[in-house]
């Protein structure tokens, strides 16, 4: 009896640091230090949530980039059913499904390159990515610059522009932020 009685004040002590003042006191400092970050990098225009920066979001508009094709169950981009398609590579549905994507991809981008970007086509392992390497972004450039009547070099632009640089200049690769593009062409457009 002697033994238990110290075991479970050192439960209960553990218990509150642990399940409560550590949690408390983390979270309190994300909200003080990166409060974009702990609220979940939400994308608001005009008081209005738009998306987040975390989360790719579908297009199916000629006239805006499109992102990764999504793997998410029940409908694209749904982030309580975040995984990918499980196909293995030498699964024959896999090689079918690529093919009717690029087969796609050309029929509505019929300028472009013939070679299609490889993550125009595959899912991520999330099924969620929101970003595209500018060469993916820039290969949707004729489409899209014929559907809005805009200047392609004027498309190349806003790509560049839109082109987040590596951590640190070589942690990674530059990405594009679809939403993030896709909500700078419709700005342009209000004006």
């Amino acid at each position: 009896m002697s033994a238990l009685r110290p075991a479970i004040v050192i439960f209960l002590f553990l218990t509150l640091v642990t399940g409560g003042l550590y949690p408390l006191v983390t979270t309190e400092l994300g909200q003080w230090l990166f409060p974009t970050q702990a609220n979940g990098s939400l994308i608001f225009e005009n008081h209005e949530l738009r998306g987040s920066t975390l989360i790719g979001q579908s297009y199916s508009d000629p006239g805006y980039f499109q992102g990764r094709p999504s793997a998410t169950a029940e409908m694209p981009n749904n982030p309580m059913a975040s995984g990918g398609s499980n196909l293995a590579a030498s699964n024959p549905a896999l090689d079918k499904l690529f093919s009717d994507r690029i087969a796609a991809l050309r029929a509505a981008n019929p300028d472009a390159s013939p070679s299609v970007p490889v993550e125009l086509v595959t899912a991520s392992a999330s099924g969620l990515d929101p970003n595209l390497t500018p060469a993916a972004a820039l290969w949707q450039v004729p489409r899209i610059a014929k559907a809005r009547n805009v200047s392609a070099a004027w498309l190349r632009e806003r790509v560049e522009a839109a082109t987040n640089s590596p951590l640190l200049g070589f942690l990674g690769q530059p990405v594009v932020n679809i939403t993030q593009l896709n909500m700078a062409l419709d700005a342009h457009k209000d004006n």
